[in-house]
């Protein structure tokens, strides 16, 4: 129609400028960190087909899921002594976090028995770990995202874990990461709280404490940290408080029992040594006196600013000479160093190039020489910087873990 309106034009909404970047960049997606939560969605959304697809066409290995069942159907019973606790495979020896969280699994899996009910349980578990791993790579940005693929799509033995064992290593990682999510968003009492639930469905998570209470002393000093370790405290109080009141001394030897004996057949990384040597007491002993030597070294020669006391963390922040460095998302990630901590640590020490200057002065460097490995055999892919010599002087640490 002649002088009709003319067309007007609209301006690109954001979303399709999103589009158009990652259209531009497609061949880069894969390698640039401000696309880790795009490539992690379309990741996590393929390990749910990849989870049902394990289930349905992998036979499932019963282990300790019968184990389990038997313990707390002994509490079910009305047996709240921890020493009269037992499985198939031996006695009780987790704490009364565990035996809560798998007596809803027991009442779930009708006492057990719908095991692939069970392993959906599990996969659920899984998709809920893995989004709380990427989201925490997501506030790093230290690392590429097709990396997250050998993370989760790649590794058989992480899916094993959770799905086709039915462990209760993946319900204590899933709370602790979680408790990893809430320190990087500052809210340090509620990470701790969660913390604590953790380390009551496994005490191997007990392995991040000192880490933890590490960040802690930094970021409060010493008299604000203490109401968050009560707290901790409390609740595996709370928690046990059924068992202590019937057999106190049963249940603090049960659950948290520091000389179990793990068997041969089950290590992952001590594997390379003799069976009578995997098994001799002095060897433990040695493995704890260098863990604890490690310790006093790191505190005494590298946990602290040149020309400072290590004892300067247990001051209030405001009363410290040295300017406070905000701790940051890379050093509360080195807490769960582990399959899922590794890549980030690598990323960070080849793009500084040098052992020295790997980490940031303070608090970043020294959580990174003294982190828990203890998750290390959860992934085949996983693999220690050769150019890191602290990383391996922490290593006894995984022998007091899943071993």
């Amino acid at each position: 129609m002649a002088g009709g309106k003319k067309k007007s034009s609209t301006a690109p909404s954001r979303f399709q400028k999103t589009l158009s970047s990652i259209w531009q960049d497609k061949h880069m997606v894969l390698f640039k960190t401000e696309y880790t939560l795009l490539v992690t969605a379309v990741l996590w959304f393929l390990e749910i087909a990849i989870n049902i697809w394990v289930i349905q066409k992998v036979s499932y290995t019963e282990i300790d899921w019968k184990a389990y069942m038997d313990e707390v159907e002994g509490v079910i019973n009305g047996t709240y002594d921890y020493t009269q606790l037992k499985g198939d495979t031996g006695p009780l020896v987790y704490p009364a976090g565990f035996v809560y969280i798998f007596t809803g699994l027991y009442y779930l899996t009708d006492h057990g028995h719908n095991i692939r009910l069970g392993q959906y349980v599990f996969a659920v578990f899984y998709l809920i770990n893995l989004l709380l791993v990427m989201r925490i790579y997501h506030r790093t940005k230290k690392v590429p995202p097709y990396v997250f693929f050998f993370i989760c799509c790649a590794s058989y033995r992480i899916h094993s874990i959770f799905i086709l064992r039915l462990f209760n290593d993946p319900v204590a990682m899933m709370l602790c990461f979680g408790a990893i999510n809430l320190f990087l968003d500052g809210r340090w009492t509620l990470g701790c709280a969660l913390y604590s639930l953790a380390v009551s469905v496994k005490m191997n998570v007990l392995l991040f404490a000192p880490g933890l209470l590490f960040l802690l002393l930094c970021e409060f000093g010493l008299w604000k940290t203490l109401p968050r370790l009560a707290l901790c405290a409390v609740i595996q109080l709370v928690l046990g408080l059924p068992f202590l009141l019937v057999n106190p001394v049963g249940y603090v030897s049960r659950a948290f029992d520091l000389g179990r004996q793990f068997l041969f057949k089950w290590t992952v990384n001590w594997r390379f040594l003799p069976e009578d040597v995997f098994l001799n007491r002095y060897f433990h002993l040695a493995l704890l006196l260098a863990h604890i030597t490690t310790l006093l070294l790191f505190a005494l020669k590298r946990w602290k600013r040149s020309g400072s006391s290590i004892w300067t963390i247990l001051k209030d922040p405001s009363e410290r000479k040295e300017t406070a460095h905000k701790i940051s998302a890379l050093s509360v990630l080195c807490l769960v160093f582990s399959y899922a901590a590794l890549p980030a640590v690598e990323w960070r020490s080849e793009e500084a190039g040098t052992p020295t200057q790997s980490v940031d002065s303070g608090s970043d460097r020294a959580v990174l020489e003294h982190v828990s490995i203890h998750q290390l055999q959860l992934s085949v892919s996983a693999r220690l910087p050769p150019h890191h010599p602290p990383l391996f002087m922490a290593q006894p640490q995984s022998s007091f873990s899943i071993s």
